[in-house]
């Protein structure tokens, strides 16, 4: 029998309105929500949405009482064992915990959650609860379909009311309550008031600090012209940055969901900076960040007016026949569709491609596939018929709750109870520079990728004209995918390589997420990727035990091997664009800086 480690954190602050000036908290926060309803009187009225899922969950316990009473005496046996654990610990005696947080999940890692045993007790009561809640959904007789939604929305409930969400219930903030006397709750009050003011009355969390960066000063800085613009794409050549480059450019399609900078933020993360020092003559399309009168631009529109378009300037101002281009996640979807389309067309401008985290394959098309069932895009598709257009912030929200712990609670807990200002941070400050979708594109987007799959069957979709075959591509092609993706999972990312006609493929699995394992610059030891041809591999399960893993960036693999299929080495120009396509302003441009 040993004893229990003593603990150094507070104990429950019972006498906490002793230490603590209630009436002058109370007067501050009085005066900062007066002053902000007087500047908003018709935005304070915030509703939350009711999730569906939790009625259908409750539907089921009703023609399965069963199930219901299975659930309850779960949890009451569990905490029947935890509170046995506690009366061990009063006793001063070492118990083994019942249930433990997952790894890397940041709520806990206070000291207190486990050398204190009443916050001991709270965690593990919650966990033995969502675990018990989690498993009554995963048994129930229900469509896979509906449970995946069910599971999902269980989930952000159970994410929502953890203790650590509570002031009273987390240890940080009672310890930051008592050291400050309380002023982290006034100026976590301010704090809110302050983002439903960013949001016009909608809470807008503030993620980074939003005046350490600026887009053209110290994000996306990379020196280059913007040398054609039409009513979809800005398109941007780089200065280069060695003597000689490779003769065949290089053109990049990023996503038009998110702004392009993704790839160009600082000099130590620019992929864009990268590219153009390993000796590539590099392009980039900026896509427009749309409003209403975009509203019946279509998919194939991105196609014609943007890469194709893209593809033609490159090509006259390096006088080349081919060039090399990437796709990033939908940037990647078009690309696919429009190598198939090439094909068809016995277009020969694209000389080989790469892929960053992108499906072409929706039928796994991991958590976002929660979204897009056809009740649901009925809705999405009478709200975007009001506005012409997807509004960005929508679907940031979206987003975010795929990772609502890292990317809402955590920030409501350290903006809101802790009162402090969130870390100045490139990725989360390009994240929450949202761009908008036209209605006319997402909606065909959605349904013809994610709920019926189009993409994939061969002659389901035409567009520019001729029918879309991905079997039928036979570039050479590079795919770099991420394990921990959930957005574009890497083994539905995988799934269309084997069919394609093409011999040369190389698929590349990053030891990260959909943003980290792209932006993945080289010095870092921790991470790693592993590489291999896909060859005769026919499933992702094959390849990965075949595939060698490498420490570091996948950065050099990849410049190595479109490197292999760029051409001869020239001497670089020193000025950008041509007669037929000149300068027409510095980069990042006008469309990544517009609102």
């Amino acid at each position: 029998m040993t004893s229990a480690p003593q603990s150094n954190t507070p104990e429950m602050p019972f006498n906490m309105a002793e230490q603590i000036d209630i009436a002058r908290i109370t007067a501050e926060s009085t005066k900062a929500i007066q002053e902000f309803a007087s500047h908003h009187q018709n935005t304070m009225n915030l509703m939350a949405p009711i999730m569906r899922g939790f009625a259908e969950l409750a539907q089921h316990y009703v023609e399965d009482p069963q199930s219901w009473m299975r659930l309850q005496m779960d949890i009451y046996q569990s905490h029947m064992a935890l509170w046995a654990n506690v009366a061990e610990q009063m006793l001063g005696n070492s118990t083994t915990p019942l249930a433990q947080p997952q790894k890397g999940d940041r709520r806990f890692k206070n000291s207190a959650w486990e050398e204190n045993f009443l916050f001991d007790f709270i965690k593990q009561s919650y966990l033995l609860t969502t675990n018990a809640v989690l498993h009554s959904v995963g048994e129930a007789n229900m469509d896979e379909a509906k449970k995946a939604k069910v599971s999902f929305y269980t989930q952000q409930f159970l994410d929502s009311v953890a203790p650590s969400n509570f002031p009273m219930t987390n240890p940080d903030v009672i310890e930051a309550t008592i050291s400050s006397k309380g002023d982290n709750l006034v100026t976590g009050l301010k704090n809110i008031l302050r983002d439903l003011e960013r949001g016009n009355g909608n809470l807008k969390i503030s993620m980074t600090d939003y005046d350490a960066f600026e887009v053209g000063k110290n994000l996306a800085v990379t020196p280059g012209k913007v040398v054609f613009r039409n009513r979809m794409i800005e398109l941007i050549q780089y200065a280069p940055s060695t003597e000689k480059v490779y003769e065949k450019p290089l053109l990049i399609s990023p996503p038009w969901i998110n702004k392009y900078y993704i790839l160009d933020l600082q000099s130590e993360n620019s992929f864009v900076k990268y590219a153009v020092d390993q000796g590539f003559q590099v392009f980039l399309i900026s896509w427009k960040n749309v409003d209403e009168t975009y509203r019946d631009t279509n998919f194939e529109d991105y196609m014609t007016d943007g890469l194709s378009q893209a593809i033609d300037v490159a090509l006259n101002i390096t006088k080349q026949d081919s060039l090399n281009a990437i796709g990033y996640c939908i940037g990647g979807t078009l690309l696919g569709a429009a190598l198939a389309v090439f094909k068809a067309k016995g277009d020969t401008r694209v000389n080989s491609a790469t892929f960053f985290t992108t499906l072409m394959n929706f039928e796994n098309a991991g958590e976002l596939k929660l979204f897009t069932d056809q009740e649901q895009l009925d809705a999405l598709d009478q709200r975007m018929a009001a506005k012409g257009y997807l509004d960005g912030a929508e679907m940031a929200q979206t987003f975010s709750m795929l990772r609502s712990n890292d990317l809402i609670w955590s920030f409501v807990v350290n903006n809101y109870m802790l009162g402090k200002e969130p870390m100045p941070f490139d990725l989360l400050y390009w994240n929450d520079d949202p761009t908008r979708m036209p209605a006319a594109m997402h909606s065909y987007y959605l349904r013809n990728m994610y709920l019926e799959n189009n993409l994939c069957k061969p002659g389901k979709l035409n567009m520019a004209g001729v029918p879309v075959d991905l079997t039928q591509i036979d570039t050479p092609i590079y795919m770099l995918s991420a394990q921990s993706d959930h957005i574009t999972p890497w083994q539905s990312c995988f799934s269309v390589l084997p069919d394609m006609a093409g011999k040369e493929k190389r698929f590349v699995l990053s030891k990260a997420g959909h943003v980290a394992g792209v932006v993945n610059p080289p010095g870092n030891a921790k991470r790693a990727y592993w590489a291999a041809e896909v060859g005769r591999f026919k499933n992702p399960e094959s390849w990965l035990e075949k595939a060698e893993q490498q420490q570091d960036s996948w950065w050099p693999d990849w410049s190595a091997w479109v490197a292999s299929r760029s051409g001869n080495q020239v001497a670089a120009r020193k000025t950008q664009g041509n007669i037929n396509h000149k300068p027409l302003c510095d980069a990042p441009g006008t469309y990544v800086v517009e609102n």
